[in-house]
């Protein structure tokens, strides 16, 4: 496992400790906890963007003009 130095606000850590302690953990776990949520979610939004891009190009419309909000409120 890698180590990492950070340089953070002193209010900041100090509200990170109180935070650690109440929850019965250490400021490191805190960090590892975020940085691994952030990664996934991350993750997950590019993969959902991926497929979104790939579902819209394989997609053809048959618009040959752009819609406006009129066009898009015709009654047939």
């Amino acid at each position: 496992m890698a180590n990492l130095t950070l340089a953070l606000d002193d209010a900041l850590l100090k509200r990170a400790r109180e935070a650690a302690l109440r929850e019965n953990t250490s400021v490191n776990a805190l960090v590892r906890e975020f940085l691994t949520r952030y990664v996934e979610a991350r993750s997950r939004r590019l993969e959902a963007l991926s497929r979104f891009e790939a579902v819209a190009s394989s997609c053809h419309s048959s618009s040959a003009e752009p819609w406006t909000r009129e066009s898009l409120h015709e009654r047939p």
